[in-house]
């Protein structure tokens, strides 16, 4: 149910965006009276879902959904149909205008996807507010995973800045280190400041664990849990624990007498037990238990565990006056974070390639459960990854149209419609064997 959830929600995103972004190449042509010979949702080789024209367009839903078209009269594009450009240029094709009002209409929509971005950030700010952890409220400091520890962090440390740079909020700590590449880590520990250099390789590293399969570079950064306050919520397939008679709702209290007063250290004292007989004192209802157990040689109990003390989240609300410019805010800020992920590609250091996914992937950021909340705002994020993507300067895009544009209005000069027709060939030879890599990229995961 979880993946069919997720599955309707990418469908659903991809949908709105790909027929706001298609509409913006439509409303820039209709506005110069360029002729639109296909509007198409989805592509549709072979093929269409249904089909109906009014006027000079035909307009459709295809049945892959992998994006979707408009077909501007002359113009070579990914339908690659080149009979018309056989003939003498007509004052309703595109190759017909001036270059700057052909810009526009590729430019088009990654310019409606932008807008479209702001307008949805806008509305989530204004129907739901902004949720987030205040570093502040992170009142026991953090627990970490090795690749922190070897930097020097400790379980309990409070991060309190980054460069000089006061943390508001807890969850924005490692994209700001893997987009922004702090030098330093400011922490508070035992009542003292105490300021950690950043490894020149943890960028490199936190990409290289975020690309195994299911895992989340943020959970190696967690708020510190007390243990009174964790109790058992359910078991593994295989639970030592429940073979020797612990049961959901129970809060375990002691290891062979010796009580831990975090959930990191209740851990420990576990994997210092491995193999070995021990005995659980256990809270049920208001009888305190005493279960003895075999700890296996993984040193784990079997047991899935809740924590009660709930975090202290904040929320900035906002009238819609105030949601405009903050949605603004936002959508650049979101822009500019997207920009700085897409140059870690291109890091021989980092390797982030490897860590780039494809429609599992894309699908898997949505959570198992209807969210419109969520929805929202990973829709406004698609879209100005969309945006951002479909204006590289890569032929088959926007970005490679556009780039061959540009170089029209500097030296007045057309590329040959040959070099156009073999350029748009190889993009889309390109984009093919990206598209490859990516899902490929997501199976290893999934198996691996």
């Amino acid at each position: 149910m979880d993946i069919l959830v997720k599955v309707l929600q990418l469908v659903l995103s991809l949908s709105i965006l790909v027929l706001f972004h298609e509409f913006g190449h439509f409303l820039f042509a209709k506005l110069f009276k360029t002729r639109v010979e296909k509007f198409y949702m989805f592509f549709n080789p072979w093929f269409s879902l249904f089909k109906f024209k009014k006027g000079e367009t035909e307009y459709g839903m295809g049945w892959l959904p992998l994006g979707g078209y408009v077909k501007i009269a002359g113009m070579i594009d990914e339908s690659m149909d080149t009979e018309q450009m056989k003939n003498p240029p007509q004052p309703w094709e595109f190759r017909a205008k001036p270059a700057w009002q052909r810009l526009l209409i590729m430019l088009g929509g990654v310019m409606v996807n932008v807008v479209l971005a702001f307008v949805i950030f806008i509305g989530v700010l204004y129907t739901w507010g902004e949720t987030y952890l205040p570093a502040d409220n992170v009142k026991y400091g953090v627990t970490s995973e090795l690749v922190f520890k070897d930097m020097g962090i400790r379980n309990g440390d409070k991060i309190v800045a980054l460069d000089g740079q006061k943390v508001n909020d807890f969850f924005n700590i490692i994209p700001n280190i893997l987009l922004n590449d702090p030098k330093n880590i400011e922490v508070e520990r035992e009542g003292k400041r105490v300021v950690l250099p950043v490894p020149e390789t943890l960028v490199a590293e936190l990409v290289r664990i975020s690309s195994v399969k299911n895992f989340r570079a943020a959970s190696l950064l967690a708020p510190r849990q007390l243990m009174d306050s964790t109790v058992v919520r359910a078991f593994a397939e295989y639970s030592a624990a429940y073979d020797a008679g612990v049961r959901a709702g129970d809060r375990i209290l002691a290891i062979n007498g010796i009580h831990s007063r975090f959930y990191d250290e209740f851990t420990g004292v576990l994997d210092s037990l491995k193999n070995e007989r021990i005995e659980l004192a256990v809270l049920r209802g208001k009888d305190t238990l005493q279960i003895p157990m075999e700890l296996g040689r993984d040193g784990k109990l079997g047991v899935y565990f809740a924590n009660t003390d709930r975090l202290e989240f904040a929320v900035r609300e906002y009238s819609f006056a105030a949601a405009i410019p903050a949605g603004i805010k936002k959508g650049v800020s979101t822009l500019n974070s997207y920009v700085k992920q897409l140059k870690l590609l291109f890091s021989p250091e980092v390797k982030a390639y490897k860590s780039v996914g494809g429609v599992m992937s894309m699908g898997n950021i949505f959570p198992g459960v209807w969210d419109w909340q969520v929805f929202w705002e990973l829709t406004a994020f698609i879209s100005i990854m969309l945006a951002v993507v479909n204006i590289l300067p890569v032929p088959a895009l926007d970005g490679g149209h556009v780039l061959f544009l540009l170089y029209e209005v500097i030296t007045r000069r057309k590329p040959g419609e040959k070099f156009l027709e073999y350029a748009q060939v190889i993009g889309m030879i390109f984009l093919i064997a990206l598209f490859i890599l990516v899902n490929v990229n997501d199976v290893v995961r999934f198996f691996g």
